[in-house]
């Protein structure tokens, strides 16, 4: 009885398999459509998307990202769109259709939601721009059992940059992937042919954003968010347009401080111009800085750009203090009624304050000398504002593009 059931059962086998043989040699021939072989593929009876494709090790996915567009609200944000599609390849034996049919691939977007798909999760990156489900994908599966899943994805990334150079910095921008529910034994996730280059689109579309560097990596065990997951990791690395901060900043920061110094060539008497000059280029400063300042980012710490603000009204400042100064002691009262007799020449009036120091010198000598007059100490303190306000802001200058393009250089080192 035993050897009467198990030939029963043999010859059930056999008969089965013969149908479903007969039935895929009629669903695979030429001619049916990707509709007519993809419902056959993907019945209840031989296949459930709830179940990982029967490979004998970890399932590899080839991953592979095409730059599309990037983009930054503006010049001083550390938030950056990136738009890219996602190329995702895997095996799936259960998808294997006769080489009878006409077509090299089947078009299975009709049936995105009746196929394993890997449950891939972007960390590290911000915001989705789009809904979560991409509208914009592709789905196409090959003879062999092969599967390449494309979709589009628009990123706005959260970066980190070193804003204590802002705006010398060079913004990090990051995202990884992962699977969210399979572990590293079961998928693992692969730089399609070992590329380690991002790969861009011929038409790649750029507003505001500078790509420098770019590159695809392993999620280092650090910074990986689970360390028993397969992670991969996208790096881009932005800089600032410096043309646009010197041409908004910086230029305009020199031309309103030099021309805090012209008042060093006026009489020291008139006021009104003076006056005119020293407060406008300070109200100037004020309104450029302040309405720049409104799109920086918050931050504790001290940056470039205090920096750069505050030095630069220091010196309007000082020249302004200055004329007071120059204008208090013109107005003074000599002393013993001195005649003021104006000097023949500038070169006679640059030697003035040594001839000053000269006289208070020797004021306790037997013989006194005359003081000078006010107005020649006044116009005295003008030609020496003539040569340290310009020499010393020219030394404020090199040293500060110096300093920070150092400082740049060695961030990019590190």
């Amino acid at each position: 009885m035993g050897q009467q059931s198990w030939m029963l059962v043999r010859m059930a086998t056999i008969f089965f398999v013969t149908n479903q043989t007969l039935a895929l040699s009629d669903i695979f021939e030429e001619g049916k459509s990707d509709k007519e072989i993809l419902d056959n593929l993907l019945k209840a009876t031989r296949y459930d998307k709830r179940l990982l494709p029967p490979v004998r090790e970890s399932l590899t996915v080839n991953v592979s990202v095409l730059l599309l567009s990037l983009a930054s609200p503006d010049e001083s944000s550390l938030k950056y769109e990136v738009e890219f599609l996602l190329q995702q390849q895997w095996y799936d034996p259960r998808l294997k259709y006769s080489n009878q049919s006409q077509y090299n691939y089947l078009n299975a977007i009709h049936h995105h939601s009746d196929i394993w798909i890997p449950d891939t999760y972007f960390i590290m990156h911000g915001d989705f721009k789009d809904p979560i489900i991409p509208m914009h994908f592709s789905l196409r599966i090959y003879r062999n059992g092969s599967v390449n899943y494309l979709m589009r994805r628009h990123l706005i990334l959260s970066c980190q940059g070193s804003l204590n150079i802002f705006p010398f910095d060079d913004p990090t921008c990051t995202f990884s992937m992962e699977s969210i529910s399979y572990e590293m034994t079961a998928i693992k996730y692969v730089w399609k042919n070992g590329e380690d280059v991002l790969r861009k689109s011929p038409s790649l579309m750029t507003l505001n954003a500078y790509l420098i560097n770019n590159s695809t990596l392993v999620c280092p065990i650090k910074s990986s968010w689970r360390g028993n997951y397969s992670c991969l990791m996208v790096e881009l690395i932005f800089t600032r347009d410096r043309a646009f901060y010197f041409t908004t900043v910086f230029i305009p920061g020199i031309i309103l401080v030099t021309s805090s110094f012209i008042t060093f060539w006026l009489e020291w008497n008139a006021v009104p111009a003076r006056v005119m000059i020293g407060v406008t280029t300070m109200l100037n400063f004020f309104t450029t800085s302040n309405g720049f300042r409104s799109t920086l980012p918050v931050v504790s710490n001290l940056t470039a750009m205090n920096v750069w603000d505050g030095v630069c009204m220091c010196f309007i400042y000082a020249s302004l203090l200055e004329f007071v100064c120059v204008n208090y002691v013109g107005r003074k009262r000599p002393l013993h009624n001195i005649v003021y007799k104006p000097a023949e020449n500038i070169l006679t009036q640059t030697f003035n304050l040594a001839a000053i120091m000269l006289a208070l010198r020797h004021l306790t000598g037997v013989r006194k000398k005359e003081p000078p007059h006010p107005i020649r100490v006044a116009k005295t303190i003008d030609v020496i504002a003539r040569i340290t306000f310009p020499t010393a802001f020219a030394i404020f200058l090199i040293f500060f593009f110096y300093h920070y393009k150092s400082f740049t250089n060695i961030t990019h080192e590190d």
